[in-house]
């Protein structure tokens, strides 16, 4: 995240040696977090071309389409926490660093979950799960960037924040693999997707009410 510190998602990812290590080494490249950011949606795109490739091939070949997308997801996660290490812990902040945190995320998620609604193929109901799970998904960030803007903090809440929509959907990839080699259906994706909005209301709901409830407590 290209923010300010109280800004930040809490993540325990971020203090791991390992994270650390990846940040100083890319500090040292002098890589940009813009940059970073930008690329999250590169992987997000990857992601999103892999769910749709799904029911062109073969189940062997299939399954490797979700493992493909599983890995897109979560290197388009790792952008999203390099990028704020980069910028805090390295001391290259821009004046566009928000810009730049927020736009390209609300990008990631279309890529991705419009994707993973074609994984039945285009003529599939399922089109419009995936499109009203991206929709959801946008809705969500906007909840917690508008209560910024009204004067209340960041509001992380769940139970379907991007962390954990997307671990959602990594491992309902890693099942569909599975399931895919086995000659099983796996229609676990489409699963997952309903699972997300149905969180994803939910987490609206608590958002704004926590929201509210931080305006209402103001002088």
């Amino acid at each position: 995240m290209n923010g300010t510190d109280s800004s930040r998602r809490p993540l325990k990812t971020r203090d791991t040696k390992w994270a650390k290590t990846v940040a100083v080494w890319l500090v040292t490249m002098r890589a940009k977090p813009n940059h970073i950011s930008i690329a999250s949606i590169l992987f997000a795109a990857l992601a999103g071309g892999a769910f749709a490739c799904v029911n062109r091939f073969s189940p062997p070949a299939a399954g490797w389409c979700y493992l493909a997308a599983a890995a897109g997801i979560q290197l388009r996660l790792l952008c999203n926490m390099l990028d704020g290490m980069v910028a805090v812990e390295g001391g290259m902040r821009s004046k566009t660093g928000e810009l730049f945190n927020e736009i390209p995320d609300r990008f990631a998620d279309a890529l991705i979950l419009i994707g993973a609604g074609y994984v039945d193929g285009p003529d599939s109901r399922w089109v419009i799960v995936g499109w009203l799970a991206a929709v959801l998904a946008v809705i969500t960030a906007y909840t917690r960037a508008i209560g910024v803007v009204a004067g209340a903090s960041q509001s992380f809440l769940g139970p379907m924040a991007k962390p954990h929509r997307m671990a959602l959907l990594t491992a309902a990839c890693l099942v569909a693999a599975v399931c895919t080699w086995l000659h099983f259906d796996a229609r676990i994706i489409l699963i997952a997707l309903e699972i997300m909005i149905a969180g994803c209301l939910v987490t609206i709901y608590r958002r704004c009410r926590q929201i509210a409830g931080k305006l209402n407590s103001k002088p």
